[in-house]
């Protein structure tokens, strides 16, 4: 159903497309959204959870709290964030939309 969408899309947004499903129905979704992936086609992938990312390959990350990017980095950043939480991550989450830094 991704694929059958997004076929000729020079821009999607997919938000919370893993939400609800189970472990087979993520990988397949994965898999259609690399079928797609093409250096003419730009796809803004919202997720609250890093598992889709071990199954499709982020050229960025970047966490947003408050609105404002909090973070930017690879796919290593998804990792911390998932091990670690968010406030593991950044500390206070109170204000932390109001800065940018970058993980490395």
């Amino acid at each position: 159903m991704v694929k059958k969408n997004l076929i000729e899309q020079r821009f999607a947004v997919l938000d919370e497309i893993d939400s609800g499903l189970d472990v087979d129905a993520m990988k397949s979704t994965a898999l259609s959204i690399n079928g797609f992936r093409n250096p003419e086609t730009s796809v803004l992938l919202i997720t609250h959870y890093q598992r889709l990312l071990e199954h499709v390959e982020p050229n960025h990350i970047h966490v947003l709290i408050d609105g404002s990017i909090a973070m930017s980095g690879g796919k290593e950043l998804a990792r911390e964030v998932e091990l670690k939480g968010y406030e593991g991550t950044f500390g206070s989450l109170k204000g932390a939309g109001s800065y940018e830094k970058k993980f490395s």
